[in-house]
């Protein structure tokens, strides 16, 4: 099948192309519907949001964690949950509304849910730009009558990183609409009048963690920041603090029953909990470096050390405070190996203050510095391909765009048919007929071996490959994708992290040892490939079957009763901390107490 991107001239995937003539429309109508004085506001907010969806859609793309998501939708829609793979309660994202979304938006559309993820993308992003601009005025504009400066566009505008998770599949679109409207009601809530509007503001303030897990710290500050603005009595704070909690603890609840642990998988792989701060330096190294954002960010603290005392205001300091933050614990938890990705957050909560800034004489003179490094910044300066060292930063977009050999690779198809991946083996195996493991052979590349599966294993076929994201559109949807690096495999997540806090890639420390993926696929008797060791599968299947080990496989794979939904809930606590031996014979001996 050829994908429409393929081809010079195609016109757009069907969602952006509707969504890029909706926006128009509403474009032409605006001098008709808003006054001279509304209109030039709406353009000023309207101009950086335009911009940053047009550089998105020449930029647009979706890798492989994009394709982790389709998986999740396609599962809930096929009606088999929010699952990677039937047979297993894992949970192998991390922005949970994000899943939601693109389910309900995919489910509407009858689209492919990777091109719907594009197209949110684009739109949620610009939304949340305008929306930042909008709110940046409304926030100034009681304090001075002089022309309004976007000065905090941009900074955010020029940067490549800002232009490629407009899309890539994952959810930075809905975190910058959420980090706008979470300030918008912020801000509002200093002239609201009654209690439901600070009561809905607490509600969406309080949504950053299923956004994001770490934009906890975010909601946090947003409601220090909400009670320093309307300073409640003690029963309107605790009617805040419930509004703001009763989404995220629902949901906890039922994920602490449903996957048996208290946060995504992706988080247990990475151990977002264990300092790493010299990864997370370099992280933050390879996304300030090649735009010079020292520059921007000196100019910056000028205009913040310049500004009145009566413009340091509880809403205008959160966002930087809370950006700052941002950045510091993605520091100290390693970072990513994308580049910029988890960095853009930051950037945005700290420029918000300054998307609306009076024109002074001193602001033009910053104006025409942060001019100067935009159009460089723009033109010339792009982050390296990758970073060159053990941390393996990659330029993501650039790197997809090269791996597909597309230049926008959005689509299922695009990624199901790169030249290499999983689909040869596991169309193999369909035509076979039989139901297979399919394992790649140590030192083998993209070699596999097919295994017969084990008789009690609750699905048809089982492929483990390194790529997720493409394991996860090859292998049928009633089949296993098995995950090598524990981002939708709890045994493989709950493996120790050893010897690799300060080195390595992000997110990849734990590649489960072949053994004990044929232990758990496989029946005893089964020829183990070359190059994997027998005595390591025989103790893999005996750890197993032992304590807590046994406990975790039971509480991804027994059915879900009520029963196992309270057991699952009660134990969340200790089964989110536990680890074992990455080593086949260790885990047995510390397991199974041999």
């Amino acid at each position: 099948m050829t994908s429409p991107e393929l081809v010079p001239g195609a016109r757009p995937p069907g969602p952006l192309g509707r969504a890029a003539a909706l926006a128009g429309r509403a474009v032409a109508l605006l001098p008709v519907l808003l006054p001279a004085r509304r209109l030039r506001e709406a353009a000023i907010a309207a101009v950086p949001a335009l911009a940053v969806m047009v550089m998105g859609y020449r930029h647009r793309w979706v890798g492989d964690d994009g394709m982790i998501y389709t998986r999740t939708v396609r599962e809930l829609l096929a009606g088999h949950g929010p699952v990677f793979n039937p047979v297993e309660r894992a949970e192998a994202t991390t922005g949970t509304l994000w899943q939601w979304l693109v389910a309900a938006a995919a489910y509407a559309g009858g689209t492919d849910p990777a091109v719907v993820a594009v197209s949110l993308g684009i739109v949620l992003t610009g939304a949340g730009y305008a929306l930042a601009v909008a709110t940046a005025r409304k926030a100034v504009r009681p304090m001075s009558a002089a022309p309004l400066l976007p000065l905090g566009m941009l900074v955010l505008l020029p940067v490549k990183a800002d232009w490629d998770y407009t899309t890539s599949g994952l959810e930075n679109g809905l975190t910058t609409f959420w980090i706008a409207l979470a300030w918008w009601f912020l801000v509002a809530a200093r002239t609201a009048r009654g209690t439901r509007r600070l009561y809905a503001g607490a509600a969406v303030i309080g949504l950053g963690p299923l956004v994001r897990p770490e934009l906890a710290l975010v909601s946090a500050v947003f409601l220090v920041a909400l009670w320093c603005v309307t300073l409640p009595g003690a029963r309107r704070t605790a009617g805040l603090v419930s509004c703001a909690l009763a989404a995220p603890a629902g949901y906890e609840v039922f994920r602490a029953g449903y996957y048996g642990v208290l946060v995504p998988l992706p988080a247990l792989t990475k151990e977002a909990s264990d300092p790493v701060w010299r990864r997370g330096l370099a992280y933050f190294g390879n996304f300030a470096e090649p735009y010079r954002l020292w520059i921007p960010l000196l100019i910056l603290l000028a205009l913040i050390t310049w500004a009145p005392r009566g413009a340091l205001t509880a809403e205008l300091v959160a966002p930087p405070v809370a950006g700052l933050l941002s950045w510091a614990y993605v520091c100290r938890s390693g970072g990513d190996f994308m580049h910029g990705r988890l960095l853009l957050p930051g950037l945005l909560l700290i420029a918000l203050p300054l998307c609306a800034v009076p024109l002074t004489q001193v602001t033009r003179i910053a104006a025409l510095g942060l001019a100067g490094w935009a159009v460089c910044c723009a033109l010339l300066w792009r982050p390296p391909a990758s970073s060159g060292d053990a941390y393996a930063i990659l330029d993501e977009q650039r790197a997809y765009v090269g791996y597909t050999h597309n230049p926008h690779p959005i689509s299922m198809a695009v990624h199901e048919n790169v030249p290499r991946g999983f689909r040869p083996a596991v169309e193999a195996a369909q035509a076979a007929g039989r139901p297979v493991l399919l394992i790649q052979r140590p030192g083998g590349g993209e070699r596999f071996e097919a295994l017969p599966l084990a008789l009690g294993a609750r699905t048809r076929m089982a492929g483990a490959f390194g790529l997720l994201g493409n394991n996860g559109i090859v292998m049928p949807l009633d089949g296993t994708s098995v995950d090598t690096l524990g981002l939708a495999y709890p045994l493989a997540a709950h493996q120790a992290r050893e010897g690799v806090r300060t080195a390595g890639r992000a997110g990849h420390e734990k590649p489960l040892d072949p053994a004990w993926i044929v232990a758990d696929w496989t029946d005893p008797g089964t020829p183990v490939p070359a190059g994997v060791d027998p005595a390591a599968v025989d103790a893999a299947r005996h750890a197993l079957n032992c304590g807590e080990l046994a406990e975790l496989q039971a509480s991804v794979r027994d059915p879900l009763t009520p029963e196992r939904f309270w057991k699952n809930l009660t134990g969340s606590w200790g089964r989110t901390w536990f680890r074992y031996p990455r080593d086949p014979v260790a885990a047995e001996k510390e397991l199974c107490h041999n």
